[in-house]
């Protein structure tokens, strides 16, 4: 598979129609690629939370109908990173949408872990509630977003429905960014998956980005990791050492904890 990962950097001065169609426009450029990442909340900046309610759309709102064009027109599998959503009969919901090459909707997952430690996101947004996985022609894919990271009970429950790809989407910022490349790592050798983590560059409401996406191979080894502020990283890897990996290394068979085992 070839991934094109584009590390959207949010220009405060560029209005959200306009970056919709830079990105866009970008998303063309990779026809060719099997699949296009784009990074988390790059309509408003991942940081900008006085935005969120100003700026929150529908799910099949103009991201959704920009995206799916662009989707169709470069003939890709594009996971558009994630919207602030406005549910029309609840709060509102940092939600990813992956479209098909046909420009479909493959599926939409809601952030469940909410970042902010009582202000921010974390009060401004609902938790989603479901585990979320998408069935590419190479792969299946699990969907995490940024926070998200931080929590391996989310990747094991991916894992346990099939997830062979973790993409994560994020803004994550850069006074942490020794955690964004460690997590990314340590996510890939315990789940004995690729990991597909795409950051933001640029600065979002004052807070700088740490950029550096990255894509991790099942025993962990970094295939390839962009620069701070670098917008496209493409790399190529092959889904089937997923599988090789599990067959020669089965860890995965051993685990105890949190396992259902038959009983009698």
């Amino acid at each position: 598979m070839r991934a094109s990962l584009l590390q959207i950097a949010v220009d405060e001065g560029e209005s959200i129609d306009s970056r919709r169609e830079r990105v866009a426009s970008l998303v063309r450029e990779q026809a060719g690629a099997d699949l296009v990442v784009l990074p988390e909340l790059w309509t408003t900046g991942a940081f900008a939370f006085e935005s969120f309610g100003a700026e929150a759309e529908p799910l099949e709102g103009p991201t959704y109908e920009v995206m799916a064009k662009a989707a169709s027109d470069a003939g890709v599998w594009l996971h558009a990173g994630s919207i602030p959503e406005r549910d029309p009969e609840g709060p509102l919901y940092n939600t990813s949408l992956v479209f098909s090459p046909a420009g479909e909707l493959a599926a939409a997952y809601r952030k469940i872990h909410r970042f902010g430690f009582d202000k921010g996101e974390a009060v401004l947004m609902g938790a989603g509630a479901e585990l979320v996985t998408v069935r590419l022609p190479e792969t299946v894919v699990g969907l995490a977003t940024c926070y998200d990271l931080r929590f391996p009970e989310l990747f094991r429950g991916l894992v346990d429905a099939g997830a062979e790809t973790l993409v994560i989407p994020a803004g994550w910022p850069e006074r942490r960014r020794a955690h964004w490349t460690l997590l990314a790592q340590a996510r890939a050798v315990e789940n004995q998956a690729f990991v597909l983590a795409c950051g933001t560059a640029g600065t979002h409401a004052g807070v700088p980005q740490a950029g550096h996406s990255i894509v991790v191979d099942p025993w962990g080894e970094v295939l390839a990791e962009a620069g701070a502020g670098q917008e496209v990283l493409s790399v190529e890897f092959d889904p089937a050492r997923v599988g090789a990996t599990r067959g020669q290394f089965p860890v995965l068979r051993d685990r105890v904890l949190g396992v259902e085992r038959p009983r009698g």
